[in-house]
């Protein structure tokens, strides 16, 4: 066992015959849990397992199996389902995986028991000491990176949220998004065991999650009305997606405490929707290497338009060019490459303080400068964009240009010009000039993985867009007048 795992084990152990995980009819408590890592963990000893890869869909195996090698010790690999086999194999190849755990057959893996699949250790990176988990980060180019992370700071973030929590008395968490996804094993996981509550779990389909991109409300509203959780996690498309069923209408169950979301810039105007609508959503903030969560805001400390106050166990502080920069528990290095040794690590978030609550303005390589030398975070003027109704994506650019450009994405296939015409001259109303989007080209396509202008896990690839788009944008520069609005 990693020693700095075995008070998480004896806090769970005193916990006994209180229900700890629920998928469909099965039932595990906190005993019966422990029972069952253990039996898992003896058999990855057994084999002589090492590293080891999680390749199974939202359920009580993909918790048990995690804990498990937390137990044994060994190094865990969460493979997630949205990258493309490509990434996958990436991922396998540069973390030396040596055991997979998987209902599937995996190229050279050779099945030893049930779902496990093993292969001679590869020839592999050497691991950062300490490393009890590797993170895949989907990045925007390239091949996934690893981010090697001890247990010390993944539980430091999970003690951190159940602190932040606590006044909302968290019985019932649902895990909606991806157990491979770091923000949902370690606050949708770690952090429910600590406190002690209920971890309910269903397959990515039942939740309404089909793919890399693919969202079934009417499953989603199905799965939280079974379930009846307390507590969820959800990214920002998922939140506009709850709101707006609740504002039609549709059934949202009352039993909702907590609400987190992250994963993406939230539009203020989102959030104040929702608290038209009595639900409790909380704004924060994270990255892979601080083991997720960063800020957030609480019950206590809440701030429409900020991501929240940093989290008890780190600090925050804002560096050169504004510049969000973290000292705390963090990741222990890359995979495949030197230490880190700066005590403040740089995010790469640009940022502000208001009063003790941080402001995000956007990814610093993202920030572009128009022809008149404002500075413009793309991202916030497409999270304003995506609020409304006909416009499903959108992507912006504006560099060296008199006039901002966004390509768009509709909604609905049937969605005319007129109203997205409309929709951008709504979103212009909460932006100052210099941001609005003044002119405005219908996209050919969605932004996808599969026509890489996305990622797996739905970023903007904004040089392939920009690669993509930028004769047509060329075009529309010359025959419109550059200074109007849309």
């Amino acid at each position: 066992m990693w020693p700095a795992a075995k008070p998480f084990f004896d806090h769970l152990a005193a916990l006994g015959n209180a229900i700890a995980l629920r998928e469909g009819s099965r039932t595990l408590s906190y005993a019966q849990l422990l029972a069952e890592v253990e039996v898992r963990s003896q058999q990855l000893q057994q084999l002589g397992a090492r590293r080891v890869a999680l390749a199974l869909d939202n359920g009580i195996d993909w918790v048990l199996w995690d804990l498990a090698t937390l137990q044994a010790g060994l190094v865990c690999v969460p493979l997630p389902g949205f990258f493309s086999s490509s990434q996958q194999a990436h991922v396998l190849d540069s973390a030396g995986i040596d055991c997979l755990i998987s209902v599937q057959p995996y190229p050279s893996f050779v099945q030893a028991l049930s779902d496990l699949h093993l292969r001679p250790m590869p020839q592999a990176a050497a691991l950062h000491a300490g490393t009890c988990k590797i993170t895949y980060t989907s990045g925007t180019t390239g091949q996934p990176k690893g981010v090697c992370l001890d247990i010390a700071t993944q539980l430091a973030v999970a003690h951190s949220l159940v602190q932040a929590s606590a006044s909302c008395k968290v019985e019932r968490h649902l895990c909606v998004l991806p157990l491979a996804t770091l923000l949902e094993n370690i606050a949708g996981v770690y952090a429910p065991l600590l406190a002690g509550a209920q971890i309910e779990l269903m397959p990515m389909a039942q939740i309404g999650l089909l793919g890399a991109s693919q969202f079934d409300l009417p499953r989603f509203l199905g799965a939280l009305a079974h379930a009846q959780p307390n507590s969820l996690i959800l990214l920002p498309q998922l939140l506009l997606a709850l709101v707006s069923a609740a504002e039609r209408g549709l059934p949202v169950p009352n039993s909702l405490r907590f609400i987190a979301v992250g994963g993406g810039r939230v539009a203020s105007q989102l959030l104040q929707r929702a608290d038209a609508l009595g639900l409790p959503v909380f704004e924060g903030y994270g990255l892979s290497e601080c083991a997720s969560v960063v800020c957030l805001n609480t019950p206590e400390n809440r701030r429409i338009g900020t991501v929240g106050q940093p989290l008890p166990h780190l600090q925050v502080r804002l560096g050169v060019d504004q510049q969000v920069e973290v000292k705390g528990p963090r990741l222990l290095g890359y995979l495949g490459e030197p230490s880190t040794t700066e005590q403040w690590l740089g995010t790469g978030d640009l940022g502000h303080f208001d009063g003790k609550f941080l402001v995000l303005h956007g990814r610093k390589k993202h920030q572009f400068i128009t022809a008149y030398g404002r500075n413009v975070n793309p991202e916030w003027v497409e999270a304003e964009l995506v609020q409304q109704l006909p416009i499903a994506q959108a992507w912006l650019h504006g560099e060296a240009l008199p006039g901002n450009v966004a390509v768009l994405v509709p909604r609905f296939a049937n969605t005319s010009d007129e109203q997205l015409a409309a929709a951008v001259a709504a979103a212009n109303q909460a932006l100052p000039d210099y941001a609005r989007v003044h002119h405005w080209l219908r996209a050919e396509h969605p932004f996808s993985s599969s026509n890489e202008l996305a990622t797996s896990n739905g970023r903007l690839r904004r040089n392939a867009l920009f690669n993509h788009y930028q004769s047509a944008i060329a075009q529309l520069m010359a025959t419109e007048s550059c200074y109007g609005d849309a």
